[in-house]
């Protein structure tokens, strides 16, 4: 498994970053309605190709929305990057994390069992034709942080899956089974909190291209909801993680092309 240091640079096609901003970042897109889902949209209107971001269980935050905005402009390749709300308007609170008591563990189940990571997975290839029709964007990329990292899992090994390259960052319920079923290129950037055993065995069972490395200084979230950008070494790591994302995108877009065009 990769653990580059912070320090290693990366190829041409990624990066020119915009400082990132530690507190009261002001997200540079707008929301928009689309297949019946308020949804975050930002980047240029000329991208020929677009990122879906499924964001972590507490939806809309500036960390994650800065994320896609970094995501959208950093590159010497437009996109068009997206984040739909799944949860309508009821992510989970913050507060509820970590689960370090019986109420908060209660709470945090009956989240889940409300939004299983299977019923977006279902309603990614209807919503990404919606997305086509709307945008005019027709190739199109997925990446999801922690609750979303399993909705990438199971949506690029499934039979309808609509994106041409994908990314998991912090995933949260990591299954190598699911890995010998992906059919396009995939990057997993794992947290310190991901169980090392499951990450490594996912990388031996990917058949694709791939980048596996864990962060392994970082919290599960430092890439979205809960990374403390006022901390030094998360905004690094923040940086480096959006960086390493984009990196991979541009080496591998072509490789899973055909995969799709559903």
């Amino acid at each position: 498994m990769s653990t580059m240091q912070a320090s290693h640079g990366h190829n041409q096609a990624c990066c020119n970053i915009p400082p990132v901003v530690s507190k009261g970042y002001s997200a540079k897109g707008s929301y928009e309605e689309i297949d019946g889902f308020k949804t975050y949209v930002t980047g240029p209107s000329t991208a020929k190709k677009g990122i879906l971001v499924i964001y972590d269980i507490f939806g809309y935050f500036e960390q994650t929305l800065q994320g896609a905005d970094i995501l959208a402009t950093s590159s010497s390749e437009e996109y068009k990057v997206v984040i739909p709300d799944w949860f309508k308007g009821e992510p989970c609170p913050i507060e509820w994390y970590p689960p370090n008591t019986e109420e908060k563990q209660k709470n945090l189940g009956a989240f889940f069992g409300k939004n299983p990571p299977p019923g977006v997975a279902g309603k990614l290839p209807e919503y990404v034709k919606a997305l086509k029709e709307k945008t005019g964007v027709q190739e199109w990329a997925i990446l999801g942080f922690c609750w979303g990292g399993k909705v990438v899992s199971l949506v690029t090994s499934g039979d309808q899956n609509p994106f041409v390259v994908g990314a998991e960052c912090h995933p949260a319920m990591v299954d190598p089974k699911e890995a010998e079923g992906i059919k396009i290129p995939l990057i997993l950037l794992a947290s310190k909190e991901e169980p090392e055993d499951k990450v490594k065995e996912f990388e031996e069972k990917l058949k694709v291209a791939k980048h596996v490395e864990t962060f392994k200084d970082q919290i599960h979230g430092w890439m979205a909801a809960r990374s403390d950008l006022s901390d030094a070494r998360v905004k690094e790591e923040y940086i480096r993680g959006y960086k390493t994302v984009l990196d991979f995108f541009a080496k591998n877009w072509k490789a899973g092309g055909d995969r799709g065009k559903l």
